[in-house]
């Protein structure tokens, strides 16, 4: 299946997101965040009695990660498109879904991506590089308002109207290419003692924007929803609020808005039932062994 590259991407909680999903002899799986493949290798371990994995990843760089197995077959494409891959390979329901949020140590450590400001490079930030607006497109085009909308929506920045001006009038004298470019933009608007975490959530806001990932969360969640048969399980790792917030309402309505709908009784009509009440969290061992897991939230549901 897959030779695991520890440098790629160190997995989050695996044998707890794993043991989630409560492998059954048989069964069909999915991991829809390949990545190193190291989810992947794990639940493949565990099928057995004709069990099947399908992986997604929409990257080339985790795709070279990839080596033929009869019971694993890659998908390169965006896990927003599961249901229709799963038409398509003739599956009708699944067994359990499993997803691996946010992005892979690969592309925080790859100089020429953009996803890091660690390193002075091209503002990209596409997880699929055949299309697309790259992260510097969209900050040059991209009006003084959409901007600030983006910046305070996805990044949840509290000054993101005044970044959004010093965008704007910066762009006119050069035009925005690279990380280093922005942040001599942006770096002097955050107080020294939270620049770090200030520059995150910037990068945060335009990845979650180039790669469309509030949207494509939503559509996988939903068909994931459909497609998981009685019993079925759902693990997801997540890693910020947003997606957070939009898991947590799928699995306790059904819905990514959370709206509640209730029958006559007042009980609460939801397709999901909460494995884990409380969210699981990495202990101090992994945390320190991989600090990208310090803000990783596991939820768990188990379809009615």
């Amino acid at each position: 299946m897959a030779k695991i590259i520890e440098s790629y991407h160190v997995p989050v909680l695996l044998e707890k997101s794993v043991d989630g999903l409560d492998i059954k002899p048989g069964g069909i799986y999915v991991d829809v965040t390949f990545g190193g493949g190291g989810h992947s290798r794990e639940i493949l371990s565990r099928l057995y009695g004709g069990a099947h994995l399908y992986s997604f990843d929409q990257d080339a760089d985790a795709e070279r990660n990839v080596e033929p197995q009869d019971n694993f077959t890659f998908v390169r494409s965006n896990f927003r498109y599961l249901k229709n891959w799963m038409k398509y390979y003739g599956v009708n329901g699944l067994d359990g879904l499993l997803a691996d949020l946010g992005v892979s140590s690969h592309h925080f450590d790859d100089e020429t991506r953009g996803f890091s400001f660690r390193f002075d490079s091209p503002l990209d930030m596409r997880m699929n590089k055949r299309g697309g607006d790259t992260a510097a497109e969209l900050l040059n085009k991209n009006d003084e308002e959409q901007l600030a909308d983006m910046f305070y929506l996805y990044g949840e920045l509290k000054n993101s109207r005044r970044l959004a001006s010093a965008i704007v009038k910066a762009r006119i004298r050069k035009k925005i290419q690279t990380t280093q470019d922005l942040m001599d933009v942006v770096a002097p608007l955050f107080p020294k003692e939270r620049g770090k975490k200030e520059m995150a959530k910037l990068f945060q806001a335009l990845r979650i924007v180039v790669n469309h990932e509030m949207s494509a969360l939503r559509e996988m969640l939903v068909g994931a929803a459909e497609l998981l048969k009685p019993g079925g399980r759902l693990s997801v790792i997540t890693y910020h609020s947003l997606e957070d917030r939009m898991v947590k309402n799928v699995m306790k309505t059904g819905n990514p808005e959370g709206k509640m709908e209730q029958d006559f009784f007042g009980r609460v009509n939801t397709p999901f039932r909460l494995v884990n009440n409380k969210v699981v969290v990495p202990d101090a061992e992994e945390q320190e062994r991989n600090p990208r897991s310090r803000s990783a939230k596991l939820r768990i549901a188990e379809k009615r």
